[in-house]
């Protein structure tokens, strides 16, 4: 989230480093770190956006974000009640306080920063469904893991001489291995010969 220059919260800015989230795969310990989620600003305009939705407390917007990644990821209270107090002090939202717990709405600047922000909150929620798709891949095997980055080294260390008959042989080498992961164990990989 952008915040203009002229914003009383402008001098808040050192908290974007600090959207990132955890990971919480089965049997891990909530608290582990994981790896970020969010870009810079992103968690702050999200945030923005559900208590503009409807007001709530910092426990339910921690719930509705892990609800969006299906439980793989949740913030931590560590990243989203600094968040909450910088949007609070930039007068995006207002904290009533409830029986010990605050509860958060937006404001009128928040609303007008919104609207403001629809397409970046819209691309915000763009790279949530993107997340969610990558964060499904996290579970798979170790084994899985070494080989995709042997193959991410593989074409890092390449010699760097794209002939067209190098990028041809490479180019069909990952589509068809591509193509029998897709096919499952059931079909025989395609070999080169065969096309």
């Amino acid at each position: 989230m952008t915040v203009p220059p002229s914003h009383p919260s402008r001098k808040h800015d050192e908290h974007d480093e600090h959207d990132g989230f955890e990971r919480r795969p089965a049997g891990r310990e909530r608290g582990s770190r994981g790896p970020r989620v969010f870009a810079s600003g992103d968690l702050k305009l999200l945030l923005l956006a559900l208590i503009g939705e409807q007001p709530c407390h910092g426990y339910d917007l921690i719930r509705r974000i892990e609800n969006m990644f299906d439980g793989a990821y949740s913030p931590s209270p560590g990243v989203i009640y600094p968040t909450l107090t910088f949007l609070e002090m930039g007068a995006l939202i207002a904290g009533n306080a409830e029986g010990g717990k605050k509860r958060y709405s937006v404001t009128d600047a928040g609303r007008l920063f919104l609207e403001d922000q629809t397409p970046a909150l819209n691309e915000v929620r763009m790279r949530i469904e993107a997340s969610k798709r990558s964060l499904r891949g996290q579970d798979r095997p170790p084994e899985i893991h070494e080989a995709v980055y042997n193959l991410r080294n593989a074409l890092h260390k390449h010699h760097g001489r794209w002939s067209p008959e190098e990028t041809l042989r490479i180019r069909d080498l990952l589509n068809n291995t591509a193509k029998a992961i897709i096919d499952g164990p059931d079909r025989p990989p395609v070999s080169e010969s065969s096309q």
